[in-house]
């Protein structure tokens, strides 16, 4: 499928497990570049004394990995050299004893390459054996073909804790000891499944996937956005047994060390992401005490909780298209367009900071964007997350601390003159319906009702 490297990284630190689907090389990259002194008591290469700093030894792994062959120049060595034609069955590859024996030796040679270069160039490297172990898939059709059972993932782990990059192959061991095949997609993501990555990356000479106009596509929440790619083989296999939050880089070999190293990433980006739900009445929402907890989430005020009961009685009354992921990180409520307000209004938006950071802020906006061609809301200018809603916004409107967004009209339209008058006259109270104001209207009162109260007495 894509016929490259892939990595898979441990959340929390840049664990890596890569495959290189190219010429089936695996190599992990450990959670940290330690003291070369530290572990030159277990180092098994050459250079250490001299090993590069951090950025020089990412340089070196990224540019070394470039550097193995791929899959075609595997078969055209077969071909070439071994007078093996590559035989498939059912879209695999067979594996008779003769092309087992040249696997292993390919395998074994661009793994000894890796290994050889990264130690010239001073990087602890280790190399893994018997990390898979497998069944034949099925014998009498695909012979020496193999079906991982069990990942053997102590000694991986054990070198990474040492400081050591360890390098595999997705060769396979039988229980009995025999040695097996496995397609390299499967093997890397037998060991994510097994190493719970936060992230596997691909190499892929194409460098990501496309749109119909040629475009690279930066990101995918596959959940909400492209359920035939879920579909996919290569990839269900890879993200449907994997946390939510783990996710698949496609990129060139060249953007490797941009893809780890840096935050901007390259290629195209999948994620699992979260299934957004949209609901259209009270009855609808599945968790009506979660909806409420939600809704008051990070509210101020003493009569904050009370608010919320009579917004969501109030909503009952309303028509309104309610968005939230399963875990309710992220819900926004829309107030449609009506006769007295003819633009669609945002009645409110509460944000985890969970879900500012796995996207499904982004994914809610694009549901209600899609849902609503034209919207209207309004910010406080003391919001951290101000610069996000002006990137969501074609225009805007600042007065008094307060805010006013919009998008698909401009203030000379029809729909919009209203509610810019308006929030001139009134500022953000403007939107009575929506639950910022009810909060800020219940706190207000309660404080005027405490100073009274202080008077008195």
């Amino acid at each position: 499928m894509f016929s490259a490297t892939s990595g898979a990284f441990r959340a929390g630190a840049r664990r890596v497990a890569p495959r290189l689907a190219r010429s089936n090389v695996k190599t992990a990259a450990p959670t940290a570049l330690r003291s070369i002194n530290a572990n030159r008591a277990l180092s098994t290469t050459k250079a250490l004394a001299s090993l590069p700093g951090r950025d020089r030894t990412r340089e070196i792994v990224a540019q070394t990995i470039n550097s193995i062959g791929s899959r075609r120049e595997g078969e055209q060595y077969l071909k070439l050299f071994t007078s093996v034609e590559p035989q498939f069955e059912e879209g695999i590859r067979v594996t008779d004893a003769k092309t087992l024996g040249i696997a292993r030796k390919l395998f074994l040679e661009e793994n000894l390459k890796l290994i050889n270069r990264l130690d010239e160039l001073g990087v602890a490297t280790r190399s893994i054996s018997g990390a898979f172990i497998a069944d034949y898939l099925d014998k009498e059709k695909w012979q020496y073909v193999g079906k991982i059972t069990k990942v053997n993932k102590d000694a991986i782990e054990k070198s990474i804790e040492a400081g050591y990059i360890p390098v595999l192959t997705s060769m396979a061991e039988s229980e009995d000891g025999h040695l097996l095949n496995v397609n390299a997609d499967v093997a890397a993501a037998e060991l994510a499944r097994a190493l719970e990555p936060l992230k596997v990356v691909y190499l892929s000479e194409k460098g990501g996937l496309y749109d119909g106009d040629g475009e690279k596509i930066s990101s995918i929440n596959l959940d909400a956005e492209f359920d035939h790619l879920m579909s996919q083989p290569w990839n269900r296999y890879v993200l449907d047994t994997l946390p939510r939050s783990s996710s698949v880089a496609i990129i060139h070999p060249s953007d490797l060390q941009k893809e780890l190293f840096t935050d901007s990433g390259a290629g195209t980006l999948i994620r699992r992401g979260d299934k957004i739900q949209r609901v259209s009445s009270v009855n609808e929402i599945g968790d009506i005490s979660k909806f409420k907890e939600t809704l008051a989430r990070d509210r101020q005020g003493l009569d904050a909780e009370a608010t919320v009961e009579r917004f969501v009685d109030h909503l009952k009354e309303k028509n309104f298209n309610a968005y939230y992921d399963d875990g309710m990180q992220c819900l926004a409520v829309v107030l449609p367009a009506n006769e007295e307000r003819p633009i669609a209004t945002l009645a409110t938006l509460n944000i985890t900071k969970a879900g500012w950071l796995s996207n499904v802020a982004e994914n809610v906006f694009a549901a209600v964007k899609k849902d609503h061609p034209s919207l209207v809301w309004t910010v406080s200018e003391e919001d951290e997350n101000l610069t996000w809603f002006f990137e969501k916004a074609d225009g805007t409107f600042n007065k008094n601390g307060n805010v006013l967004f919009y998008y698909g009209c401009d203030l000379k339209s029809e729909a919009l003159v209203p509610v810019y008058e308006e929030f001139k006259a009134h500022g953000r109270a403007m939107f009575g319906d929506n639950l910022e104001s009810r909060l800020r209207d219940a706190a207000k009162t309660t404080s005027e009702t405490l100073n009274a109260s202080q008077s008195r007495t």
